[in-house]
Parts: C-alpha cells; structure tokens; sequence
C-alpha cells in the first residue's frame, strides 16, 4: 500500500477540466489552473485589481482599437498544450475567441498580463509557473504587474523554454511593449492601487 501511496497521481487534463467545471458550479467565483501537472486555485481578484486590469483595458482599446483585452480567457498552454492558465487578460485580435470553449488555442494571443495577488502563492505561480508556461506556449508577451514589489515586468521572446528578454520598471516610469503589441504605457496611475 505504501508503494501507491509514494507515487504521483497523474491527472489527465480532460479530468481537470470537468473538476473544474464542477467546481465552478458548486462554488461561486471557483477559478482553477492546471500548471505543471498541478492544479492551483486563483484567487478572486480585489477592488484595486479590477480596477488595473481596467486601466490596461483602456490602454490598449486606445491604442489598438482592432484588439481586445479578454479578461478571464482560459488558455491550453505549455508545450503540448495539456496545461490550463487563466490569465487576468489575454490580447488579442476582436474575434479571436469565437467558437472556442472555455480553454482556447493561445495561437491569437499577442501578450498575456497577470497583476498579482496578496496570496501565499503569488511568487511561485505568478513569477516563476506562468511565465514559464506562457514561454513555452510561445506567446509574444507576458506583462507582470506586481503590487507587491511595486513595479512592472515585461518578459518577451519566448525561446519554447523560457523569455529571453525580461525587463522591470518601477511604478511611475514608461514601459514600451515591443511588437506585436507596439504599445506605451504610462504607469505613474498604477501607484495609486497598490495597498
């Protein structure tokens, strides 16, 4: 008994996605990952972190008006697509979604953003699993806005392992987002929702 007891279960990600769905349906606001095998619980966003995923929203509506921000998209991701993130935002063509389930192909995806959470969990899926896995998928950009540390990190070209090129900004400075997204961020506003 203890030789089954020692070894890793192993969930299958169709699996996941129907304890995902149950879930959600027994509990409101229940929003499950399946990275690296493991399923992880997101927290529920706060006052503060709806009010920032608003702000990129209008950032990039203003500046690409033929993009949308999906906010809660779920995505197939790592590097045989059996992984399932929820990103606080996936950019991407207006459209790009359509006819796909809850868990879509991150093929349209141009960058992914996550604002962190004040969780146990924050550093290891935030800073280390996600980024990873959005590399893996091969998504352009992965913008992290950490409340916690106050600054802004934008990781890009994704080698299928990880983001070559990672670069932090403290809160108040301008961040370019290089293409495909071809954007410029002012992120003096974001100091004002960290606490």
């Amino acid at each position: 008994m203890t030789a089954l007891a020692d070894r890793p279960h192993i969930l299958l990600t169709e699996h996941f996605e129907e304890a995902a769905r149950i879930l959600a349906r027994l509990e409101e606001g229940a929003r499950l990952e399946f990275i690296d095998g493991k399923i992880r619980s997101k927290p529920m966003p706060d006052g503060d972190h709806g009010r920032i995923v608003e702000w990129l929203m209008r950032h990039c509506i203003q500046s690409r008006p033929e993009l949308w921000l999906y906010p809660d998209q779920g995505l197939k991701v790592q590097a045989y697509r059996s992984g399932r993130a929820r990103p606080d935002g996936s950019l991407a063509a207006s459209g790009a979604f359509v006819g796909q389930g809850e868990w879509a192909d991150p093929d349209p995806v141009l960058m992914v953003f996550e604002v962190t959470s004040y969780d146990s969990d924050t550093d290891r899926r935030d800073r280390v699993e996600k980024p990873r896995a959005y590399a893996e998928t091969g998504i352009p950009l992965f913008l992290l806005i950490d409340r916690e540390a106050g600054q802004v990190t934008l990781h890009s070209e994704p080698d299928g392992v990880r983001y070559e090129d990672v670069r932090t900004v403290p809160f108040g400075r301008t961040l370019r987002l290089p293409d495909p997204v071809g954007i410029t961020l002012e992120t003096e506003a974001l100091k004002d929702w960290v606490g």
